[in-house]
């Protein structure tokens, strides 16, 4: 004959359905529960430069370790993991493809905003990812009237702790014990700006670009660029205004803006 089930035994499985079926909903609606972890691991692999062991991935997803490993084990069968020989998981070369294609669609939403962005603010205006230690600008767009032009092209490539551009991206990551105060800064407001950091008299302002649109997110920035002139409150406002124009363009896959 099949056990019963006291009160508490049922208590605790009613318990783990309503976990689990809230764990199924979104911020858009149900999910895939398995699909779901998956994303979320590729997520906290990111966040860690020296990688994650199964037991720390289990962890971080609230899992039994059986579940980790295979979560684990199918990401890195389909290239998206790579596990070093001493067990620790990394992303894999598969993420370079998918980012790769990914940055098409940033260029198509972000070229019109950015050339607004340049107008407005009479600034050079640009997008830049980082590459490692690096923060290199992918899109500029340059006003049609400046008194004074600063040299920055496509391809300019400067430290990431260094710039607005470079500072506004850690300021997007999570939160680090060994984070700058400037970093600090630029997350409690929005933007980051610095000056004569990069060249003398050079003024930059720059916002993190909070990609939502897949569940690894991107990680970039918008920023302008000027000399002394610059009207840092509203060159700020400008910015993060087009920041959040270049994330629902890409989201919504048209050129869609909030104000």
């Amino acid at each position: 004959m099949p056990k019963s089930v006291g009160k508490r035994g049922a208590s605790n499985s009613g318990a783990r359905e309503k976990r689990s079926a809230a764990a199924a909903k979104g911020p858009r609606g149900a999910t895939l529960q398995t699909l779901d972890r998956g994303l979320r691991a590729l997520a906290l692999i990111a966040q860690q430069e020296n990688g994650l062991s199964v037991a720390q991935l289990s962890a971080g997803l609230g899992v039994d370790r059986a579940i980790g490993y295979r979560i684990a084990a199918t990401l890195e069968g389909n290239g998206f993991v790579a596990r070093r020989a001493d067990g620790q998981l990394h992303l894999g070369p598969q993420l370079l493809s998918l980012a790769a294609r990914f940055e098409p669609q940033l260029r198509a939403a972000a070229t019109p905003l950015l050339r607004r962005l340049a107008q407005d603010t009479r600034a050079a205006a640009f997008v830049s990812v980082p590459q490692g230690d690096a923060c290199v600008a992918i899109i500029v767009a340059e006003p049609e009237v400046a008194l004074l032009r600063l040299s920055y092209r496509v391809g300019s490539r400067h430290p990431l702790a260094l710039g607005a551009a470079g500072i506004a991206i850690l300021a997007g990551r999570p939160e680090a014990a060994d984070e700058t105060e400037a970093v600090r800064e630029a997350r409690r407001l929005g933007y980051s700006v610095t000056r004569n950091q990069l060249q003398r008299g050079a003024v930059g302002v720059a916002s993190p670009l909070h990609g939502e649109a897949g569940p690894l997110g991107f990680e970039a920035s918008v920023g302008v660029v000027a000399m002394d002139d610059l009207d840092v409150p509203r060159a700020a406002k400008a910015v993060a205004a087009c920041a959040r124009n270049i994330v629902a363009a890409i989201e919504s896959g048209a050129g869609s803006e909030t104000p």
